[in-house]
Formats: C-alpha cells, sequence, structure tokens
C-alpha cells in the first residue's frame, strides 16, 4: 500500500473549474505554441502569451511567463503579478506563494499576508495550515499566527478536526488547541473520512474513530479510506471490502479493486475487469483487459486491444471497435481508428470524423462546440 508523504517544502499544483457570469473560458494553446483562453463561442479572450497557464478557479487562473508565476482574472488582467518562483492554489481564500527559496500567502488583491519566511506550506483547511521552519512543523491561522507551535517532525491537514502528527517517529492526533487527543503510538496516520482514519503500526492496518478507538482491528495488509459507507482492503495479495463495523460484505477474493464511486467499484480478477456494486453483484461483467472510470455516466472498456464504452448497467451502448479512447467530456469523446482521431457523442455517432490528427481532432471539437453554443 502506498503511503502519503507528511508534508515538505515540496508544493505541488493542482486544477478546478471555473463559471463567472454564465460564461466558461477554456484554456487553449494558440500556434506560436503559447497560452491563452477562448470563451465556448471560440473566441479568444486572454491573448496566447503564456508558458503555461490553469483553469480557472472562484474568477482566477494561474499563468506562468518566463519561470515566473502569478494570477490573472477573467479579463486578462494580472492582479497577483507574475512575480513569484512558485505559487499554490487558492484554498479558503488565501494561496501559498514563493519567492527567494520561502513561502507565504496571498490573498485575492495579491496582497501578502503571511510574510513570505517558511521553508514550507500547506494549504489552509478547517481555517489552519500546516507549516514548515528548520524542518520543524506545526499549523497557523489566517492571521500568521503560530496556534500550534512548530514543534512536529511531520504532519497532515486537518480533517473533521483532528490531524495526524508525528513525532520521535511516532503517530497520533491533535485537536485545533494542540491537544494531543490520540496517543503517539503508529508508525502511520491517515486524514480522517466518514468518522475514521486509516492506521498503521508494524504493517498492519485498521480504522480508528475519533476517541482512538481500534474499531477495525489492525490485520490487513492494505486499507483505503471509507468512500460511500465502504472500505477497501487487501490481504494475502486479495482485495475486498468492509463496512464500518468491520464485516467484509465483499469477500477478499479479486486480484485488484478501487474504491467505490457513484455506487460501482472496479475490480479484476483472472486477468480481466468489470464493474460490481455494493452487493458485490456484477454489473459490468469481468470480461474486459481494462476499464476506466465513469465520466458523464459512460466508462471506457478495453477488449482484444479494441475500446468502447459501457453505461452503469452494464450495456455496451457503444461498440468495442476503437484502438484508442478517452473519457467523456462536454457530451463528447476523443476515439482513434487506423491511426486517426475524431468525436463521438454519446449514442457513437462520429460528430467529428475520425480523419485528422489528435490536435487537429481537439482543434475541431472547439469548431463544432462553438457552433453549438452559438445556436443556443
Amino acid at each position: 500500500m502506498k503511503k502519503l508523504l507528511f508534508l515538505t517544502a515540496a508544493i505541488f499544483l493542482a486544477a478546478a473549474n471555473f463559471y463567472a457570469d454564465g460564461q466558461e473560458l477554456t484554456l487553449k494553446k494558440g500556434a506560436n505554441e503559447k497560452w491563452g483562453y477562448v470563451n465556448k463561442a471560440g473566441v479568444t479572450v486572454i491573448p496566447f502569451k503564456y508558458d503555461n497557464v490553469w483553469d480557472f478557479s472562484e474568477g482566477l487562473a494561474l499563468v506562468k511567463l518566463n519561470e515566473k508565476y502569478g494570477y490573472i482574472d477573467k479579463t486578462g488582467k494580472e492582479v497577483i503579478p507574475l512575480k513569484y518562483d512558485g505559487i499554490w492554489f487558492f484554498s479558503e481564500g488565501l494561496a501559498p506563494v514563493k519567492l527567494n527559496e520561502k513561502w507565504g500567502y496571498v490573498d485575492k488583491t495579491g496582497k501578502e499576508v503571511i510574510p513570505l519566511k517558511y521553508d514550507g506550506i500547506c494549504f489552509f483547511s478547517e481555517g489552519l495550515a500546516g507549516v514548515t521552519l528548520n524542518e520543524k512543523h506545526g499549523y497557523i491561522d489566517k492571521t500568521g499566527k503560530e496556534v500550534i507551535p512548530l514543534t512536529y517532525d511531520g504532519l497532515r491537514n486537518f480533517s473533521e478536526g483532528l490531524a495526524g502528527v508525528k513525532l520521535n517517529e511516532k503517530c497520533g492526533y491533535i485537536d485545533k488547541t494542540g491537544n494531543e487527543v490520540i496517543p503517539m503510538k503508529y508508525d502511520y496516520a491517515w486524514d480522517f473520512s466518514e468518522g475514521l482514519a486509516v492506521v498503521e503500526l508494524n504493517n498492519k492496518y485498521g480504522h480508528i474513530d475519533k476517541t482512538g478507538k481500534e474499531v477495525i482491528p489492525l490485520k490487513y495488509d492494505g486499507m483505503w479510506r471509507f468512500f460511500e459507507g465502504l472500505a477497501l482492503v487487501e490481504l494475502n495479495n486479495k482485495y475486498g471490502y468492509i463496512d464500518k463495523t468491520g464485516e467484509e460484505v465483499i469477500p477478499l477474493t479479486y486480484d485488484d479493486a478501487y474504491s467505490f464511486s457513484e455506487g460501482l467499484a472496479s475490480v479484476k480478477l483472472n486477468g480481466k475487469c468489470g464493474y460490481i456494486d455494493k452487493t458485490g453483484t456484477e454489473i459490468v461483467p469481468l470480461k474486459y483487459d481494462l476499464v476506466g472510470s465513469f465520466s458523464e455516466d459512460l466508462a471506457r472498456v478495453k477488449l482484444n486491444d479494441k475500446w468502447g464504452y459501457v453505461d452503469k448497467t452494464g450495456e455496451e451502448v457503444i461498440p468495442v471497435t476503437y484502438n484508442g479512447a478517452y473519457s467523456f467530456s462536454e457530451g463528447l469523446a476523443s476515439v482513434r481508428l487506423n491511426g486517426k482521431w475524431g468525436y463521438i457523442d454519446k449514442t457513437g455517432k462520429e460528430v467529428i470524423p475520425i480523419n485528422y490528427t489528435e490536435e487537429e481532432s481537439e482543434n475541431k471539437k472547439q469548431e463544432y462546440l462553438s457552433k453549438y453554443y452559438i445556436s443556443q
């Protein structure tokens, strides 16, 4: 089971969607190999001038130019100057920024509300953020006050009122006052989810509740968080699912498996993949070589080097005939046949003929969507 790392100085980026005043802006690469933004009509709203861009979130977008980062609004105005060496996305109204190897936080006006003095920082969660200085970790509030001293060897974000922390090679949990509510006795501790948290001791995994009670014994070789009331577990290289009482509601019989999402989970047995529901019933038969995640109610599936799509009843609504396929987005999916690319809709109709390079087909998709939205 892969372990999530505690806070380090490294900060990574993630993306989000943006809708404002009824208009959605889409990032796009221009002929000059620079990035900008277009609207649904295909009109360039923000010129192609950046080295890299990310999707808009809460009215702002992260952009990069000449190895510097900042934020722009939907008019293209640089509301946070492109002067930072590193930057993260906004969380609870603040964004981490890096300059001269030190981290701090800015608000949406670009004001540095928390000085750039830390070696590493996390995003804000439940009003607090983890910070690092001289290899010690603690928490600050949104005023920059160090509400929990920087004394720990590692930490995680607050989740459901508690945070996992590490000291002298052992992990436990503290509350927002810094009070140790679950003793430092575990080798690892994950975030709380649905009232329970995964913990590890001597290479065995189980779940504890917020009082520290081990409600699911530490006996598994691998364990994941609860999703939709069930948790994926591994024992002796077999996978199954337990409920919050620890009962194995779906036997550990699979060679591989993933957590539940929207009532279904993908599983693998004897080299074949499919989907099961929460009773363990095979909804999508285990006959495919690979299956993808559901997107817009359809999932791509692979059989004998060909791709198609199934719905949540297991029906192959689009035949397994393509050499390549991507998930559905905006009602369309990119597919490949005989070295050429195009787009199909959810009925399998080719709305963009399969006769282009991948980049050409993407441009044709934008033209198609532009005409569609104009007609609306």
